[in-house]
């Protein structure tokens, strides 16, 4: 199951839409406005996998501060509606990110549309396969990292060549907290996460100064994605958490829509974890 699946809504709200006319300085670039509402006024994204979860509430979060956005995903109808929720200032493109062409054609899409590409979100994942891994199928194996890993060098590739070496620009990967430890039946996943917060790290000092790159790496979040972990158990999950209960999509996106901002203009190369307190649960037994 590869998240992030969608096709483009088509023509409908988003069209001939885009952000206000102007130069200057990438996304997060110093000269950018601060926080808030209006903050990215001026600016587009490209965000993956959009069409519902972390993904759409980036979208959310980033229209909200006055961004355009296009959303990526495989299922038509899913995107369709994504784009409608988003409003004017959205348009969605078509196609999975396994796909070779589809990293220039979603920036090419982008670029049509807005006249600049400031941002990109790399969120489009999948989890399969899941299993031990003394029983994975090489050729999932190798769908793992082309989903989780190369899909997002791709597209960081074609915006840079397209629009971010000439005029700076933010990418935020979605990583995942598993990264620090190891879990039964996420060996693929985990290990392709694991790459994809190296490559972060590697393309944060490649691209500096005028590309910043980061991670947000999310604990247990309420999606489908995840939903056969955390349905099952939810209350008792949340008990173990600080925070006790588990993310919501929201929680992710408030963090990537910071990240992207002129507030966190010096931060590259970074992880932002956010899980709830997950990796600090074992102090709360002391005292």
């Amino acid at each position: 199951m590869t998240t992030g699946a969608g096709s483009d809504a088509g023509d409908g709200p988003g069209a001939g839409a885009g952000p206000d006319a102007g130069g200057g300085p990438g996304a997060g670039s110093g000269g950018d406005p601060g926080g808030g509402p209006g903050s990215l006024s001026g600016r587009a994204a490209l965000i993956t996998g959009a069409s519902r979860g972390i993904g759409l509430a980036v979208a959310e979060a980033l229209t909200a501060d006055g961004a355009a956005v296009c959303v990526t995903a495989r299922d038509p109808k899913g995107l369709a509606d994504a784009v409608r929720r988003l409003g004017p200032r959205a348009i969605g493109c078509p196609g999975d990110v396994a796909d070779p062409a589809h990293p220039e054609a979603a920036v090419a899409r982008a670029l049509a549309e807005f006249g600049r590409l400031d941002i990109l979100v790399n969120n489009a994942a999948t989890n399969a396969p899941l299993g031990p891994l003394m029983t994975v199928d090489p050729l999932a194996w190798r769908t793992a990292f082309t989903v989780n890993v190369e899909a997002p060098l791709r597209l960081t590739q074609a915006a840079w060549r397209a629009w971010m070496r000439d005029h700076g620009g933010a990418v935020v990967n979605i990583c995942t907290e598993g990264t620090d430890g190891v879990g039964p039946g996420i060996g693929a996943y985990g290990t392709a996460k694991t790459a994809l917060l190296r490559l972060t790290r590697q393309l944060a000092a490649e691209l500096a100064p005028s590309v910043r790159v980061n991670a947000v790496s999310p604990g247990l979040v309420r999606t489908e994605m995840a939903r056969f972990v955390w349905e099952p158990d939810e209350r008792e999950i949340a008990a173990t958490l600080p925070m006790a209960r588990i993310g919501e999509p929201e929680d992710v996106a408030h963090a990537v829509r910071w990240l992207v901002s002129a507030e966190a203009s010096w931060i590259t190369g970074a992880d932002l974890v956010v899980d709830g307190g997950r990796r600090v649960r074992a102090a709360r037994r002391i005292g």
